[in-house]
């Protein structure tokens, strides 16, 4: 014929799959001839215009005297079975997300919640631990409002503490319910011996604690910790602890009254807290 010796096949059409690019013959011819004459694997991947792994998987069949077509050991993009634990595996993070969501959580109105922490601040430039005392920032917010009350101590004990609570009892334009801090020594012991403790009880505030090594149930004063050190303790050189106290002044100025806050619909604390009790419902237009 002139055109070359074309073998059965070759030539005649196979029940194999339409995408199988080589024949059970093609692949005993792949062998032998890497084995028998010795052709490289480049020139089997020309010849066969197939990839360099696909030459290796058949000629390691092929050890086993194996040219059949295998399917494809890769079925997660294929089979039902993967489709539907695709499925399942999606449905779970979405049920996860949601249940994320639940928890953030506002308050219905002003001292429903008040949160409280705190934390150690670092030394100022040219301190040193041998020659100066650490100092302890107290935070409390507001579910509600997200308004913001701060101190800083010399230590945080309960006697700092409850200095602190009368501090935001006083400061306070609405009546504290509940109180929810973590586990510390400051904030929790005997009811009638710890300062904190007798402090809230007189003024009626029921105390909530964190679950233990979870801080992420404070998330509120955490977070709000986290924004301080931020936005003013990490923006400036202090020259001394009055001027740091100083400028933590003027920064918590600007967070009730200035900077918007997104879980209070971009309001400020103020603007959350004129809003409940002046609200626009209770004005008539003249």
């Amino acid at each position: 014929m002139g055109r070359g010796k074309f073998t059965y096949s070759t030539c005649m059409p196979l029940q194999i799959h339409s995408k199988t690019k080589l024949t059970p013959e093609q692949r005993k011819q792949i062998y032998q001839d890497r084995f028998k004459n010795q052709i490289r694997i480049c020139d089997l991947v020309r010849k066969y215009n197939v990839t360099a792994p696909t030459i290796y998987k058949i000629l390691r069949n092929g050890r086993k005297q194996d040219f059949s077509i295998h399917k494809s050991t890769n079925q997660r993009f294929r089979t039902l079975e993967y489709g539907l634990k695709r499925l399942d595996k999606i449905e779970k993070s979405i049920q996860e997300r949601l249940k994320k969501q639940a928890k953030r959580y506002n308050k219905s109105y002003p001292g429903e919640m008040v949160h409280i922490d705190t934390k150690r601040l670092p030394l100022l430039k040219g301190q040193s631990p041998k020659t100066s005392s650490y100092q302890y920032l107290f935070v409390a917010v507001d579910d509600y409002s997200r308004e913001l009350f701060v101190a800083i101590k010399t230590d945080k004990t309960q006697e700092s503490s409850s200095e602190f609570l009368n501090q935001i009892i006083d400061e306070a334009c609405y009546d504290i319910e509940t109180l929810l801090t973590d586990n510390g020594t400051e904030y929790k012991g005997r009811k009638n011996e710890h300062l904190f403790c007798k402090i809230a009880s007189q003024n009626n505030i029921t105390q909530r604690f964190t679950k233990p090594k979870t801080p992420r149930t404070n998330g509120k004063a955490e977070r709000v910790i986290r924004t301080l050190m931020e936005m003013w303790h990490n923006k400036y050189e202090f020259k001394s602890n009055q001027d740091r106290l100083r400028e933590l002044k003027r920064f918590v100025n600007f967070y009730n009254h200035t900077k918007p806050h997104k879980g209070i619909d971009n309001m400020t604390p103020t603007e959350k807290l004129i809003e409940y009790f002046y609200p626009p419902e209770l004005y008539t237009t003249l």
